[in-house]
């Protein structure tokens, strides 16, 4: 009889399944197991790459900035943004880290004016209230869209370009509840509200340029764990 032991899978294929899983887990955290998810297939690939050490120190990076805490991403980004938000928060996160490894698969990239000038502007572009429509108006399709297609619901909308040292921009969108308020339907707007936009390392707080709409609705006092 042949013989009908499985076969292995090579490394390579190992890593490019991980690879196209996490990019999915991204694209929709909550559907993958939120935060809990990613930072396991994070560590996975980085396992594949013999890397394993290097979660370590991105781990310790981003406690020193804030961004995370006892909760990991969730956890720093519920000290900026209102509760039922963190998913698609923290993908983005994730994301960032991806980019550096080269794992993260856009679905478009901006050139570098286009780029700049976004960077250049995002401050004063955010001293108005903005919504979902207005994102996109003004900037395009996202590189990356974490959270669902239903324009009714939050998300955060990512643009990158080519180098993975070009810092993510990532803009943060709710539609839903405060804190410990629960879930609330129809959603209190037509389409999402940003809240603030993001980029750029250092203290994790100063790389946030917030709303008006992200300023009224910041945890006080900061929340998260």
């Amino acid at each position: 009889m042949p013989d009908s032991s499985p076969v292995p899978r090579s490394a390579a294929e190992i890593h490019a399944y991980f690879v196209a899983l996490l990019n999915s887990a991204l694209r929709r955290p909550g559907m993958f197991g939120g935060e809990v998810e990613l930072t396991m297939l994070t560590r996975h690939l980085l396992f594949v790459e013999g890397r394993d050490g290097a979660w370590e120190d991105w781990e310790a990076e981003q406690t020193w900035r804030g961004a995370f805490n006892t909760c990991r991403a969730t956890g720093g980004f519920g000290r900026l943004l209102p509760g039922d938000s963190m998913d698609c928060a923290a993908a983005s996160l994730y994301a960032e880290f991806a980019q550096a490894q080269r794992w993260l698969r856009p679905d478009r990239v901006l050139g570098p004016a286009e780029y700049a000038s976004m960077r250049a502007g995002l401050r004063e572009w955010t001293t108005r209230d903005r919504v979902l429509g207005d994102v996109l108006t003004a900037f395009g399709p996202p590189s990356l869209r974490c959270g669902g297609a239903n324009p009714r619901y939050g998300k955060t909308l990512c643009y990158l370009t080519g180098r993975r040292e070009d810092p993510l921009v990532a803009f943060h969108l709710w539609n839903g509840s405060e804190r410990g308020a629960g879930a609330v339907w129809p959603p209190p707007y037509d389409e999402p509200a940003l809240l603030a936009a993001r980029t750029g390392s250092g203290p994790f707080a100063a790389t946030f340029a917030f709303t008006p709409e992200g300023r009224r609705h910041r945890p006080e006092p900061p929340g998260g764990c």
